[in-house]
């Protein structure tokens, strides 16, 4: 049997392993413990995601677009003088008469009819627009020693003006043009004399557009 020392000295070192040992033990269960409370501990839940404020669309005010506004303010400018005037696609169209502007079978601008040409020059000066010059004539075949068709007649009477619109009131020639339609336009039947007074015309055309610079 050992010596009682041998027997103390082992009791005493037990008793420190047993101390040692029950300090783990209750850390592990510490441990243990705080992890099952962390599991069972409710999670805050998902906040649902808010809906898009609506997008507020502030009431637009159309305003007219330059074009359109320079060519009414070109018609309310000659709206005094009784001239036949309407608006369409191509832009402002003036229509003067054969009656107004030339002698029958002619293309001499007759002095009658300045004062008009005048008024509408001093509007085409204001504006940048491209101004169109359309000859139109009745059905009417016409034959003579300056003219061999209405075609011919029609095309020389826009021509006149627009050498009288740049030469005399300063309209920049880069600005006009001319076309003749002949009998092909008509603004009346061609079957009465008031219809083919009525096709017998020029118009001044000023298109929507500014003209290239």
């Amino acid at each position: 049997m050992s010596p009682k020392y041998f027997q103390r000295e082992i009791a005493g070192r037990d008793r420190w392993m047993i101390s040692y040992l029950d300090v783990l033990t209750i850390l592990l269960i510490f441990f243990v413990a705080l992890a099952a409370q962390n599991f069972q501990k409710p999670q805050p839940a998902l906040a649902a995601p808010q809906a898009a404020a609506p997008v507020v669309v502030p009431a637009k005010i159309d305003p007219l677009p330059e074009p359109q506004q320079t060519l009414l303010d070109a018609q309310k400018r000659l709206t005094d003088h009784g001239l036949d005037m309407r608006m369409e696609p191509r832009g402002l169209v003036i229509s003067l008469p054969q009656a107004i502007l030339f002698s029958s079978g002619e293309d001499r601008v007759a002095s009658d009819a300045l004062p008009i040409v005048s008024r509408i020059a001093d509007v085409l000066r204001d504006i940048p627009n491209e101004v169109s010059l359309i000859g139109h004539a009745d059905a009417v075949p016409i034959h003579n020693r300056y003219f061999k068709s209405n075609w011919d007649l029609s095309a020389a009477r826009g021509l006149r003006l627009l050498e009288l619109l740049s030469r005399k009131y300063g309209i920049a020639e880069a600005r006009l043009s001319v076309a003749s339609y002949g009998p092909y336009r008509p603004n009346g039947p061609n079957d009465t004399p008031d219809g083919r007074a009525r096709n017998r015309r020029v118009e001044i055309v000023i298109l929507g557009e500014p003209a290239a610079q």
